[in-house]
């Protein structure tokens, strides 16, 4: 047998249903032409690019804008009234798009385009803009504001206003964060003549990167490669008790090296994976909570993981291989802490797995489906070889289409290849016009100070608290718990907490490149290396997305189950426990990242990521309630305990973690055997 084929216009509606970031208004001819070849256009310039060469930076971040700004204004209206009805071509309202939203596109274009076309003597403007250079850089900095409002919502606009009101009237704020302030020209020149603000890293990295990679994944999911993964997670995990849900976090686990999208990620593998596990016995609200937990792996997982990765590698200066290089085991640590809390609840419930006849047989499944992995295997080895990142998606690209359009199993027609590269450039919209609108909060940053002034804020709060803290810490051996360690801890909790309060309104990639500015640093001032801190922060904004109230992930999944959406992120974020724990171990222990600082060790590489898989099934157990028999209250907090304990390199509390988790599980063995229902894990 089979498994039940992917419908990928299914998949599409889904995500187009959950997923703000594609909640395009409808529209008719000719509107629909236009933004068919605009985005055509765009896939089309971003792959002859990648394969070319890239061309000046002005002129590769213009260019990216003018697209993902015209495409904007038409696609996303002013409000989303009225975004579910037929639209009608008016004189008013072309292809049933208001005329002040196409002089908003026209506008847009000039306006980023306005640069690179006078950069003769940009150099001298510099600090003293000319009126022309006044006029344009104020519309684009407003018209990026508008276009994250209908793309995003209003939480990072709002955050971006506040910045250009600080920036201007920073002089009336009392205290650590008052600056001087700035005149409006000084605002615009900074943020408009130069890279520090809408031209800035963020908006480079999307047209360089973050766009070439998403196509990939697009293309790779449409010729037969997401519909491989999902077969062979059957084939891994099938039979297994519970096996639909281990099913869902495998193949998400594989589909996340394709695809960073969270939403993408859940449609895909859950349309298939949450009806099976219904169908055996979990509960609506459980299975999607697996699927929505696994799905968010994507954005931390190599080679091809969310946007913020690739803003972190220009952020660091550091190879984007270095990146992937240093994802993979806390990436591997999140899906085994999925793994474990769905081994645990089947045992618990008894749940089944599925028979050989409802399986499809690997052997068959390799022979039909091997070429689509060629494409991923030439992308990885090119990034090994050391050269570019856009040049080894550029040569994935064309070996996906190569292989979807020689592929018999699932060929891609000249239709299907153009409606896939525009379907890759329309997932480029929003977070285009959200990193733009970012990179004029980080060009407030940079101008005013203020990321130091917060960084060490943070840092002395967390000292003072520290301190308050220790004296309850008397009772241990000297230097088991020192001041520098809760200082640190502290730090990282108010960090993790920033990071979960500020993504449940924010998009993982703003928020990352937001809290990499003003957060990031406080962590690296008390000796933290500047990659583990930057991980840290984005394991607890991809954490956001679990986190109710505004869980995407969580939501889509949710409508895929006919769940609960609200109990459905609960439960999430139960399971995502290892994105709680993980980035705690490699900050304490930056071994585990590998290429975090010289000096890698392999026997304390051992023994951190030992540590942190123990600590992840006792979490496990605690959250599913089941070990080897159904857990006490006492007994899964005391599990619970000694799961926190393991995250330190402190060997005493490693093994202080052992001994008291070491207490319950002979209990709950000893129980169970007594019980006749002892059985191994």
């Amino acid at each position: 047998m089979t498994t039940d084929k992917l419908d990928l216009k299914a998949t599409a509606e889904l995500e187009a249903k959950y997923d703000p970031e594609m909640h395009f208004r409808s529209v008719v001819q000719p509107a629909r032409l236009i933004v068919g070849a605009l985005l055509l256009a765009m896939s089309l310039w971003h792959v002859y690019i990648a394969g070319t060469g890239m061309p000046q930076t002005h002129w590769l971040a213009a260019v990216h804008l003018a697209f993902v700004l015209s495409i904007c204004f038409i696609v996303y209206g002013a409000t989303k009234h009225g975004h579910g009805t037929a639209p009608v071509s008016r004189w008013y309202a072309p292809g049933g798009v208001p005329l002040y939203d196409w002089a908003l596109a026209a506008v847009a274009v000039v306006a980023s385009l306005y640069i690179p076309w006078t950069l003769d003597d940009l150099a001298f403007r510099v600090g003293n803009p000319t009126d022309w250079d006044m006029v344009f850089g104020t519309i684009l900095i407003f018209v990026v504001i508008e276009a994250a409002r209908r793309s995003m919502g209003w939480p990072l606009t709002v955050i971006v206003l506040v910045s250009l009101l600080y920036a201007l009237y920073g002089y009336v704020v009392p205290g650590l964060l008052a600056h001087p302030g700035s005149t409006w020209g000084g605002i615009v020149s900074h943020l408009y003549l130069l890279d520090q603000g809408v031209f800035g890293i963020p908006i480079q990295v999307m047209a360089t990167l973050v766009f070439h990679f998403v196509l990939f994944g697009v293309i790779s999911t449409r010729m037969g490669l997401g519909q491989l993964f999902i077969d062979i997670g059957y084939c891994i995990a099938g039979k297994s008790p519970g096996g639909p849900a281990k099913v869902s976090v495998i193949s998400s686990a594989m589909m996340g090296t394709i695809s960073g999208s969270s939403v993408a990620n859940t449609v895909t593998t859950g349309s298939l994976t949450i009806p099976a596990m219904k169908r055996i016995g979990y509960r609506p609200y459980f299975a999607g909570a697996v699927e929505a937990a696994s799905s968010t792996g994507g954005q931390i997982t190599p080679p091809i993981m969310g946007a913020a990765a690739f803003v972190m590698a220009e952020f660091l200066a550091i190879p984007y291989l270095d990146i992937c290089i240093a994802a993979a085991v806390p990436a591997l640590m999140h899906y085994v802490g999925v793994f474990t809390i769905v081994h645990f609840e089947a045992r618990r419930t008894g749940l089944r797995g599925l028979s050989a006849e409802e399986l499809p047989r690997l052997g068959r499944v390799l022979a039909q489906g091997w070429p689509t992995l060629i494409p991923l295997f030439v992308l990885v080895a090119i990034i090994f070889e050391g050269y570019t990142p856009y040049l080894a998606a550029f040569w994935g690209i064309i070996a996906a289409l190569v292989v979807g359009v020689v592929n018999p199993r699932n060929r891609m027609s000249l239709r299907d290849v153009l409606d896939t590269l525009m379907e890759g450039a329309r997932y480029s919209i929003a977070v285009g016009a959200a990193a733009a609108a970012v990179g004029i909060f980080v060009g407030v940053i940079t101008l005013s100070g203020l990321g130091f002034k917060i960084s060490y804020a943070v840092t002395q709060a967390a000292a003072q608290f520290a301190e308050d803290v220790l004296p309850l810490f008397q009772f241990l051996p000297p230097d088991a718990v020192t001041l520098k360690d809760l200082t640190l801890f502290f730090t990282l909790v108010f960090v993790g907490l920033a990071c979960v309060a500020m993504g449940t309104g924010i998009p993982t990639t703003a928020l990352y490149i937001i809290l990499a500015a003003i957060a990031a640093p406080a962590i690296v001032l008390l000796g933290v290396p500047p990659l583990a801190a930057h991980l840290f922060v984005l394991y607890y904004g991809v954490l956001a997305d679990l986190t109710p109230p505004v869980c995407v992930a969580a939501y889509a999944a949710a409508g895929i189950a006919g769940a609960n959406p609200f109990r459905t992120g609960v439960q999430a974020f139960q399971m995502g426990n290892a994105k709680v724990l993980v980035p705690f171990v490699f900050v304490y222990s930056p071994v585990m990242l590998i290429v975090a600082k010289p000096g890698f060790d392999w026997v304390d590489f051992a023994v951190t990521t030992g540590s942190c898989l123990a600590g992840i099934f006792f979490l496990g157990m605690a959250i599913a309630g089941f070990a080897f028999a159904r857990l006490g209250v006492v007994s899964r907090l005391l599990l619970a305990a000694a799961a926190v304990m393991m995250i330190s390199p402190n060997v005493a509390a490693t093994v202080l973690g052992i001994a008291v988790a070491t207490l319950p599980l002979g209990v709950n063995w000893l129980a169970a055997r007594r019980a006749g229902s002892a059985a191994p894990a």
